[in-house]
């Protein structure tokens, strides 16, 4: 069975609302011929293949109105590939950074959870930051073998489940492009609540589908991707988190910083014109430059009252 057979109909994945109080945002284009071991992959070149996605009236999530089930989409990460360190690792550096007042403000530092953590490299500067303990979850098996064997061993392989972990046992969990991969963002979020103490702080980085930039390009935005179940917007993320019962709400714009090749990569121009322009970076030694753009990414921050 390939990933787009048996899609199951869903409801607004954020506020539940019915798919008849939406309406079309993008019409179905996908082709399973071009699915590769790359489809599923972190930060891999844009495809351009999304279901077909409606707009919430209610939230303003843009979700797959059918997507695969679960059980499928947890084997396509698990077997996915994976090439992205240093991207992965200027990422982190990024995070780090945004979170870093969040973290000061924190009552205590003591357990720290990210979902989604790829190579794990945000775990270790969660540990620089005099966090006692830190602890990913991760599916992709290609991630784990790739991460640094510091840190490998505070990697959990699989899918987030909330009854792994004790009630009020963390103080910050982090999901950084994540949700948009997840099945039921709203159940995570709500998962997320009950496992963080009073004080704790739950932080999401998310695409932001209405930022200039991907309204401009359309169809042709990186973010239109088969990966992605659901895209998010500032007064999503709000009903997300005051759903979950997390007050101080934050949410703000992050600039990340790549290398100009990567940025390429991202790009909607042919194959051709991409290796061009990417030969010309290269013979002017700019293409391993780094550079700061903002492309719509949003961080928001809720904290669990108490």
């Amino acid at each position: 069975m390939t990933i787009f057979e048996h899609l199951e109909k869903r409801p607004c994945p954020v506020c539940g609302a019915k798919r008849a109080h939406a309406r079309v945002f993008m019409s179905a284009s996908y082709d399973p011929r071009r699915l590769t071991g790359a489809s599923f992959a972190s930060r891999k070149a844009p495809e351009f293949m999304s279901y077909r996605l409606l707009r919430c009236r209610g939230c303003e999530t843009v979700y797959a109105a059918a997507a695969p089930p679960a059980a499928l989409l947890a084997e396509a990460y698990a077997e996915a590939d994976y090439d992205s360190s240093e991207e992965a690792a200027l990422a982190a550096d990024t995070y780090a950074a945004a979170l870093a007042p969040v973290v000061a403000a924190l009552p205590q530092r003591g357990r720290v959870l990210e979902i989604g953590t790829g190579t794990g490299v945000l775990l270790q500067r969660f540990l620089d930051a005099e966090f006692r303990e830190a602890v990913g979850i991760e599916p992709s098996a290609a991630a784990i073998a790739a991460a640094a064997p510091a840190v490998r061993g505070m990697i959990r392989k699989g899918v987030f489940v909330e009854s792994d972990f004790k009630p009020c046992s963390f103080d910050l969990i982090c999901c950084f492009q994540t949700l948009e991969h997840v099945a039921d963002p709203r159940a995570l979020a709500l998962s997320c609540a009950r496992l963080l103490r009073p004080g704790g702080v739950l932080a999401l980085v998310t695409h932001d589908y209405a930022a200039p930039l991907n309204w401009l390009l359309g169809r042709r935005s990186p973010i239109i991707d088969i990966e992605h179940l659901q895209l998010f917007c500032r007064s999503s993320l709000n009903w997300l988190l005051r759903d979950a019962g997390l007050g101080s709400r934050e949410i703000r714009t992050l600039v990340n910083r790549y290398p100009l090749r990567y940025w390429l990569r991202l790009t909607p121009l042919p194959g051709g014109m991409k290796r061009a322009v990417g030969g010309v970076f290269a013979s002017l030694r700019l293409d391993r430059a780094r550079f700061g753009f903002n492309v719509g990414n949003l961080l928001a921050v809720g904290r669990k009252p108490g």
